[in-house]
């Protein structure tokens, strides 16, 4: 991570997502539940969606071959937010590596450098010595800009600092430990990353617009050269339309014995099941275009499908919390704790102590296993 450029590799950044997403639960495998189709992982602790701007960076220079990432995004990702997969005691150890906070703990010995360097801040996009994912100096080798050319160059590479600020600036202050948070915090990601595309578009559009034919060729020479250089990766959408996989299915039977919702209830849990459904569904009819062979294309299928995410989670936001101010402080509790539930409803750090996990509803305290360190041990960087 302290190499610049060092985070341009998609793989990599998968490892460091799946090893520092279940850094607090014990995992090493990346056997989590909401683990993506490709690897890698969408909530990392309190943060939704990881390294967001190099997802959306490599999709629109590189293409599907190069980073199927970007399209991993979808309902398991909105199901993880309706259902948690960390309890309290978890997500305490990622909260002192948000941005804001006082830092994190103290760590002794020549490893606490790039313990401390290992933030989740890091995760929300913040490589000030090198704009993420944008190529400029390759494609300025690559394609010998003129002087008009150059200008709308350094145009785009402005418009991409300030795309990626405002991505950065979408990072978690606090941690959200209630599943309307958790959605508040995940739409607010998204429409960030929406906002960072409207900032790129027109700069993007302006400076292809100008190149030539030969020029535009060696800008797909480029993006070839860049599939040769990764493990080849899966070429379909398959993963993007097929039916969700059993691990993310509605809980029903889990909210029924845990939560009890009474009568009165019943009937907004019901629409909040119903709008999941419905969620799921645009999810589904949002795919990735098998036509979209330009950066200025596959920008606009970035654009139409973080549009399919807002609308799905402005489908359920509405319901959900309609269903959660009408339960008791216990059955919000609960609720809550559906998501641990299916990693048998105990932290590494409870199983440890041979305690019964606690509450989600406490007050938080700066402590916690130092997530940096297990990251580097556990990825061995």
């Amino acid at each position: 991570m302290s190499r610049p450029g060092g985070l341009r590799n998609p793989m990599t950044r998968a490892a460091i997502t799946t090893a520092a997403a279940g850094a607090a639960l014990g995992y090493r495998n990346g056997d989590g539940w909401w683990r993506h189709p490709h690897g890698g992982y969408g909530w990392v602790g309190p943060v939704f969606w990881p390294y967001a701007y190099y997802d959306l960076y490599d999709y629109t220079w590189w293409g599907w071959g190069y980073d199927p990432y970007f399209w991993d995004y979808g309902y398991g990702d909105l199901y993880a937010g309706l259902f948690g997969p960390y309890d309290y005691d978890a997500l305490s150890g990622y909260a002192d590596y948000l941005p804001g906070r006082a830092g994190p703990p103290p760590t002794t010995g020549r490893s606490s450098a790039r313990a401390q360097a290992t933030t989740l801040a890091d995760m929300c996009g913040s490589d000030r010595s090198d704009i993420a994912g944008f190529p400029i100096e390759q494609f300025r080798s690559a394609i010998q800009p003129n002087a008009e050319q150059s200008a709308a160059l350094d145009e785009l590479a402005s418009a991409s600092q300030k795309a990626s600020e405002t991505i950065l600036n979408s990072c978690p202050k606090d941690v959200p430990l209630t599943a309307p948070s958790r959605l508040s915090a995940m739409q607010q990601r998204l429409q960030a990353m929406r906002d960072a595309v409207g900032i790129l578009q027109p700069a993007l559009d302006k400076f292809y617009g100008l190149l030539s034919d030969d020029q535009k060729a060696k800008v797909t020479a480029l993006a070839a050269d860049q599939h040769r250089g990764q493990r080849e990766a899966t070429s379909d959408n398959a993963t993007c339309n097929t039916a969700q996989p059993a691990a993310i299915s509605w809980p029903g039977d889990i909210i029924d014995r845990d939560v009890k919702p009474t009568d009165a209830q019943r009937a907004s849990l019901d629409a909040l099941r119903d709008a999941a459904t419905k969620a799921e569904d645009t999810l589904k009819s949002s795919c990735p275009p098998t036509d979209a062979r330009t950066p200025p294309a596959r920008l606009a299928a970035v654009e139409a499908r973080l549009d399919a995410m807002l609308q799905a989670i402005g489908t359920v936001r509405p319901t959900l919390d309609t269903f959660y101010a009408a339960l008791s402080d216990e059955q919000k509790a609960a609720f809550d704790a559906v998501g641990p539930e299916r990693d048998g409803g105990r932290t590494a750090m409870a199983a440890s102590s041979d305690e019964p996990p606690r509450g989600r509803h406490r007050h938080h305290h700066h402590h916690g296993p130092n997530i940096g360190g297990m990251i580097f041990r556990m990825i061995g960087l």
